[in-house]
């Protein structure tokens, strides 16, 4: 690969890399598995970046790569039983006493649950607009329409309310 295309790789990684854990978290089960699925997306966008046309931009390029990547890596979770428990958010970091900091990580984690409910389509459009990209770009990605798109947001806001204020 040349260095032209080494250069564009980094760029992009370094631009995205925090945005693209974040996705990848949302289809993972824990710290281990999403940290799997990252390095899978980014091979995949290595390998692929040769081919990249610039029909879009290279950000929604890598997003639906990423989209692609997790989705497919749910496929190969739900095919492959777990026949163990998995132990997950345990951290060796100091308990927070503050109860501000542990009602915002509460909301985090029930919001997070919760988007672990809705099926994969949903998933990947409230993933997208987490990172606050426009619909226009989430419509390029998905290969929704752009008022479909605002829809669907819509709609599962109220599912994430409706499921949030179910738990609490």
């Amino acid at each position: 690969m040349n260095k032209e295309l080494e250069n564009l790789f980094l760029k992009v990684l370094d631009q995205n890399q925090q945005k693209l854990f974040r996705i990848c978290s949302v289809y993972s089960k824990n710290s281990e598995d999403t940290k799997d699925l990252l390095q899978e997306v980014l091979i995949n966008i290595w390998k692929s970046l040769p081919s990249f046309e610039a029909k879009s931009t290279i950000e929604t390029w890598v997003y639906r790569i990423t989209l692609n990547t997790c989705l497919r890596f749910c496929s190969k979770h739900i095919k492959k039983q777990e026949r163990f428990v998995s132990i997950d958010n345990i951290s060796n970091t100091s308990v927070k006493t503050e109860a501000e900091n542990e009602e915002q990580k509460e909301k985090l984690i029930q919001l997070r649950n919760c988007i672990n409910i809705l099926n994969k389509g949903d998933k990947a459009i409230i993933s997208l607009y987490l990172e606050k990209l426009p619909y226009k770009e989430i419509s390029n990605i998905t290969g929704l329409t752009e008022n479909n798109v605002a829809v669907k947001i819509k709609r599962i806001k109220k599912k994430l309310l409706n499921c949030i204020n179910k738990t609490l």
